[in-house]
């Protein structure tokens, strides 16, 4: 990214920010050199006291940790646990020996929270902007700037210059009603505007070409307009039931009624930009997500890079889920004590169970023992 060359009066512009991001936010530089230890209440518990734990394949947990240590051993909240990982194959042994369980208890004394589903889509698309391929994925806009600016406080920091001020970037509506905007830059258009919206909900995903071709693209800005869920809306005005709330359910509402969707889609202000990546689905923490073992999680309770073991249930069978899980990314709908995004994978199959999911749950931190 280009710095901006200029200043404005005694205004500071920061740089742009690329980190890659399956959700929609970036770990800031600040970040690396330091982390805090979660800020929520808590009760240590033994091993013995968590539902499952045992029975979890430990082996594989350990694993996924190694794999999620590449980036949050930079933390120093897990710099020495990361070391003795390395070299360990035993997961039970090196759980138990290194860290200290223990549950998360919300402002309200529960210890129970709500836990959701995200996965990676794949859309069809084209290099050119077609008839049929007419949605736009943007990369980061040319005058999308970051300042610490008091226009800004509200907005991420996010913003651009107009004149000789600096006011918050553009909505979502207005970037859509802007097609011609020379600042924007489309990576790939696709066939299908609520597919692209689940895009910018999930955060990465895969563009398939009329070649057959892939393309992997991941976040890598947003526009510093703060999320709102579509599903309260579509509540309300009755679009949909409670029994229709689901990623399935809204898509099948927009399919009978096209001319909706923009008035439903608009209520979101927040935009995502993405970048193509070389791999597949990354989190804010930096690494490439495992299906079914990495979370997103609120990072204001829960550090990137913390296990986490969780009980909660399978939204389709409804059978329980029991294991131990590494948080690696963030998300601007996952908000709360006792909150997390669990990453189901790509494909079909994670599309039903991350569209359905919206259950109770019990989180249990791992803290590294000092």
């Amino acid at each position: 990214m280009q710095l901006i060359k200029f200043l404005i009066l005694s205004l500071t512009l920061i740089f742009f920010i690329t980190a890659c991001s399956t959700k929609k936010e970036v770990v800031l530089q600040k970040e690396i050199k330091q982390i805090e230890e979660p800020k929520n209440k808590m009760e240590k518990v033994s091993f013995m006291e968590i539902e499952g734990f045992f029975e979890d394949d430990l082996n594989y947990a350990l694993e996924v940790f190694k794999k999620d240590c590449k980036r949050s051993k930079r933390y120093e909240l897990f710099k020495e646990v990361c070391l003795k990982a390395e070299n360990e194959k035993d997961g039970r042994r090196f759980f138990i020996t290194n860290f200290q369980p223990h549950k998360l208890i919300d402002s309200k004394s529960s210890d129970e929270g709500i836990i959701t589903g995200y996965y990676e889509p794949l859309l069809y698309g084209s290099l050119t902007k077609t008839k049929k391929y007419k949605y736009p994925i943007y990369k980061i806009p040319k005058n999308l700037i970051l300042s610490d600016d008091e226009n800004l406080k509200d907005f991420k920091s996010r913003g651009k210059i107009v004149g000789n001020k600096i006011v918050p970037y553009d909505t979502r509506k207005q970037i859509e009603s802007n097609p011609n905007n020379p600042n924007l830059e489309a990576i790939a258009y696709v066939d299908d505007k609520y597919d692209l919206f689940s895009l910018h909900i999930q955060g990465s995903g895969k563009i398939q070409l009329e070649n057959g071709k892939i393309i992997n693209v991941g976040y890598a800005q947003q526009n510093g307009w703060p999320f709102r869920g579509i599903g309260t809306y579509m509540l309300e005005k009755g679009y949909v039931s409670r029994n229709e709330l689901s990623i399935q359910g809204m898509k099948k509402f927009f399919i009978k009624n096209p001319n909706k969707i923009d008035e439903v889609l608009n209520i979101n202000e927040s935009f995502i930009f993405f970048r193509v990546s070389s791999l597949g689905a990354s989190g804010s923490l930096g690494s490439v997500l495992t299906a079914k073992r990495n979370l997103a999680v609120d990072k204001e309770f829960i550090p990137l890079g913390m296990p986490v073991f969780l009980n909660t249930k399978n939204p389709v069978t409804k059978e329980p889920i029991n294991q131990l899980m590494v948080a690696a990314d963030v998300g601007g709908a996952i908000k709360g004590e006792i909150r997390a995004d669990f990453f189901w994978g790509f494909g079909k199959e994670a599309f039903e169970y991350a569209g359905r999911m919206k259950k109770k749950g019990k989180m249990y931190i791992l803290m590294p023992k000092k």
